[in-house]
């Protein structure tokens, strides 16, 4: 069995409580490592480094700090294979998507490296004669980096490339429940030339370490990616020091199929968007609203393609679609969600329980149908392999109902009518709407949601403003001067 320390300023260091927290395999139960139980006071050590290290830091040419991105970049392309075992072993991800998570992760840290030369300040013209306004760009300063469990190794690089190249220090905080791919990547940091507290890495409890940084007084912004009720309590914590807050939180993306889509098109991405990570993602489409006349062709292929899908331990057996939910307590939530739209009135027409033929915490493909708006099947965030459908007469029907919904992160559409997809893209209150195709965001475009689903965002020059500040600076002049 593995065991882990924390890395602040430079060096591997023991929680100050000498505790330990076990870290489960969720295909197998088995525990396989120990990682260190962070305190208040670990959390202030690692603040304090990283502020130090920002001075100086904040002073290197952004061109330099790129280098040192893609320094660790070049080091999880070295480990990649190792990393992606260690996401599967730990997040129940199977293995190409989770080789996928390492390599796009290097892509990232070298995308954002690229801003070095091309994020800008302005010059603002003056009322007055002889005065220069100008607008430069700072970095915040601390930067507090909280952590899901879905995609924990990318969530990294999502919150220290642009913080990093812009001049900020970083805390980062991993779940839980998958913190042995941050601990191995600090490991690639240690092995590089990155300067001592530029990034630290605190494990421990959300509730202890997680709130400890989001309230101290020298984190300049929190980003923090998970549950709606973990975002309130992160600007809970952040609102007695005004600290900003980026969030990104839960979804609920609706997934609408007209009557003339393509519905081999339409049935394989949302198919795929529903079990990509055993359909634990943010993005992934939650609820599916198809056009009555073509309801019981869609349904039919639909049950066909979710049966289909294979589920097993990622890294014993080959050619499968979904590993297990992350953890037993996930498992009992997804569980509970299909007896309850059962209760509601949902027809179970396929799945609808835990594989109980296999050690770990797998959940069968499910579809459910003549789902009903008002149901929490239709209303709460799910995080399984999990499909509610409905059916609606029109247009306009659909976009009431797809905006009916506390979150507004994703959703997509399946026409081939150019107005209606206009139209959509144009109606549809969402952070993201995908336009037949499967629900998964490019990390130039920006993942941002509305309503519930968050604050700020993530990706592209847009995300990389997020790590920003200005300093407006107005210069006034003799022009008698000679």
């Amino acid at each position: 069995m593995k065991s882990y320390q924390m890395f602040i300023n430079g060096e591997f260091v023991s929680a100050q409580s000498g505790k330990m927290m076990n870290v489960i395999n969720p295909a197998t139960e088995e525990i396989i490592s120990e990682v260190p139980e962070g305190t208040r006071q670990d959390v202030d050590v690692a603040v304090e480094a990283a502020e130090q290290a920002q001075k100086s830091w904040a002073k290197i040419p952004a061109i330099q700090r790129a280098g040192y991105l893609k320094e660790i970049a070049q080091g999880i392309r070295d480990n990649a294979e190792e990393l992606a075992r260690i996401i599967s072993e730990e997040q129940g991800k199977i293995l190409p998507l989770a080789r996928v998570e390492a390599n796009f992760t290097a892509d990232y840290m070298d995308y954002m490296a690229g801003f070095a030369r091309h994020y800008e300040g302005e010059i603002i013209q003056s009322d007055r004669p002889n005065e220069n306004i100008f607008l430069f760009k700072a970095p915040i300063g601390v930067v507090a980096g909280i952590l899901p469990w879905n995609f924990p190794f990318f969530l990294i690089a999502r919150k220290l490339a642009p913080a990093l190249i812009t001049g900020n220090t970083i805390v980062i905080k991993p779940s839980r429940e998958t913190p042995n791919n941050a601990f191995e990547f600090a490991k690639i940091v240690a092995k590089s030339s990155l300067p001592k507290g530029v990034f630290n890495l605190v494990s421990g409890a959300g509730s202890v370490v997680g709130n400890a940084l989001a309230a101290h007084p020298k984190v300049g912004m929190v980003s923090f990616t998970g549950s709606v009720p973990g975002g309130i309590a992160v600007m809970k914590a952040a609102a007695d020091n005004v600290t900003k807050v980026s969030l990104e939180l839960g979804g609920k993306a609706p997934a609408i199929v007209m009557a003339d889509a393509n519905l081999n098109l339409a049935v394989k991405s949302i198919r795929d968007s529903r079990i990509i990570n055993t359909g634990q993602v943010c993005n992934c489409t939650e609820r599916v609203y198809v056009q009555e006349s073509i309801a019981e062709q869609f349904i039919e292929k639909m049950i066909v393609a979710m049966k289909n899908t294979k589920s097993g331990n990622p890294l014993t057996e080959a050619d499968i679609d979904m590993g297990p939910l992350v953890s037993k307590n996930q498992l009992e939530q997804v569980e509970d969600a299909v007896a309850q739209a059962i209760k509601d009135g949902a027809t179970l027409v396929l799945g609808g329980k835990r594989v109980d033929t296999k050690k770990g915490f797998f959940f069968e493909p499910t579809v459910l149908t003549n789902c009903q708006q008002h149901t929490d099947i239709m209303r709460k965030e799910i995080f399984g392999p999990v499909l509610p459908i409905t059916t609606f007469k029109d247009l306009d029907e659909v976009i009431e109902l797809a905006n009916d919904c506390e979150f507004g992160l994703t959703s997509s559409i399946f026409t081939q009518n150019l107005d209606v997809a206009m139209r959509a893209c144009k109606e549809i209150k969402f952070g993201e709407t995908y336009i037949n195709r499967e629900s998964f965001e490019a990390m130039q475009g920006f993942h941002a949601g509305w309503r519930k689903s968050g604050i700020g965002g993530a990706d592209g020059k847009h995300g990389l403003e997020e790590y920003l500040q200005t300093h407006v600076v107005y210069t006034q002049y003799n022009q008698n001067v000679k």
